[in-house]
């Protein structure tokens, strides 16, 4: 990045006001991420439809030491029933789950848990037996070595989001001339924290413009040509608006005209807030459903109007190519189709497992916190992920699930979590 160019941020903390604040789950982020990805929808008020197992609270004996500070300790946490009572009989499932677990582990241990609930070495225990333990024994293995808690009320609200592939090319023709951009040199994060206390955990993204910080281009901007010519162009696509949602998913593929696959992923966000369009096309009266199926349906059928709805949305995600496995989630592995799930990593610690008990079959089971979204706010907002293909663009684009969620941690973990 051009720092050099950047000596009119000093007085930045008292101009904020013409300028984005960054949600933390909309930074670039340490280690490669797919998103963000905000859902295709907005989260109705979950209610739950599927019986939920009576938590049992924690005694004053056991609950003395209170847990460290974070969102998932305010918003109360419960001790649940016995796994066994709860961990399904799906060996398949659970053996993903186990694998996702696994894989994540080096990453769990290491990382500061921002929910306030665990530490690293909380973890050491499960993670050694994990190494060595069969796929075949996974559902003993979450048994032995976990327990259920619930956070808040633990009414839960999931949707799905998948890897899609769409038609694309490395050379423009003119059936393949949408680009996909790699993040300019140009666009800039300010940590507003480094110029006032008042500030802290604040982030801006914008562009050096003489001696002025300014928001980088919109949307609307950048699809009208913008950045052309400065050689951003990491491929192309045949279709603007399979694009469109490919930057909502965050990553995905481009399949080329030899049938050979280019797979790119999530490398920075233009800075400027995200407008879901599913809900202002229902808002408008233009859809009665908010599902993708619904939205691409209208923008096909209406394309002027499409696009200029499209550019409603003013947020513009960059990509970068991706080599060997993928998609990466927000812990820098790749993420596993039906058993990764995102999550707010204020309540739930990144590489948890979870499990979900929903009204929607596809839904249930043991899923892994390996990912963060856009949208995915709250003490129980989780997305699933559902892999590559048409089953999983399908089961994706529909996925709208409530019900109940458990948060598994490692045993001994919630003798020491206070109620509150």
């Amino acid at each position: 990045m051009r720092w050099s160019h950047l000596a009119a941020i000093s007085a930045l903390a008292f101009a904020i006001s013409a300028c984005t604040v960054i949600p933390e789950s909309a930074r670039t982020p340490a280690t490669p991420s797919t998103r963000p990805r905000p859902a295709p929808r907005p989260a109705p008020a979950p209610v739950p439809t599927t019986p939920r197992p009576t938590p049992a609270p924690l005694s004053p004996s056991t609950a003395t030491t209170p847990v460290t500070d974070g969102m998932a300790a305010s918003a109360g946490v419960i001790l649940g029933p016995d796994l066994d009572t709860l961990l399904p009989a799906d060996s398949a499932r659970l053996a993903d789950a186990l694998r996702a677990f696994r894989a994540t582990c080096p990453s769990l241990m290491r990382r500061t848990d921002t929910s306030g609930l665990t530490a690293g070495s909380d973890w050491q225990s499960a993670c050694s037996n994990a190494a060595s333990w069969s796929d075949g024994q996974a559902r003993e293995f979450f048994r032995r070595n976990f327990e259920a808690v619930q956070i808040a009320d633990g009414r839960a609200y999931a949707t799905g989001y998948y890897e899609p592939e769409i038609a694309g090319c490395r050379t423009p023709t003119a059936s393949c001339a949408t680009p996909l951009y790699r993040r300019p040199d140009n666009l800039i994060d300010v940590d507003l924290g480094k110029f006032s206390e008042a500030l802290k955990g604040k982030t801006i993204r914008g562009k050096v413009s003489g001696t002025n910080f300014i928001p980088f281009d919109e949307r609307a901007e950048i699809t009208a040509g913008s950045l052309s010519g400065r050689g951003l162009e990491i491929a192309y696509a045949n279709d603007p608006i399979e694009l469109f949602f490919l930057e909502v998913q965050g990553s995905g593929r481009l399949r080329q005209p030899d049938g050979s696959i280019l797979r790119v992923g999530y490398a920075g966000q233009n800075g400027r807030d995200y407008t879901g369009i599913g809900k202002l096309m229902k808002d408008r009266g233009l859809i009665k459903a908010g599902s993708m199926q619904d939205i691409m349906q209208w923008l096909r059928a209406n394309p002027v109007d499409g696009r200029r709805i499209m550019n409603e949305n003013r947020s513009y995600i960059f990509f970068r190519e991706l080599t060997g496995a993928g998609p990466l989630g927000a812990l820098g592995i790749a993420v596993t189709p039906r058993a990764t799930v995102a999550a707010d990593p204020k309540y739930v610690p990144l590489g948890a497992p979870v499990l979900l008990t929903m009204d929607r079959d596809e839904a249930n089971g043991l899923w892994v916190a390996q990912d963060t979204g856009g949208a995915i706010k709250g003490s129980n907002r989780f997305d699933t992920f559902w892999g590559a293909g048409s089953d999983a663009r399908t089961i994706a684009g529909g996925m709208s699930a409530r019900g109940n969620a458990w948060l598994l941690l490692p045993i001994g973990t919630a003798a020491r979590l206070a109620p509150r």
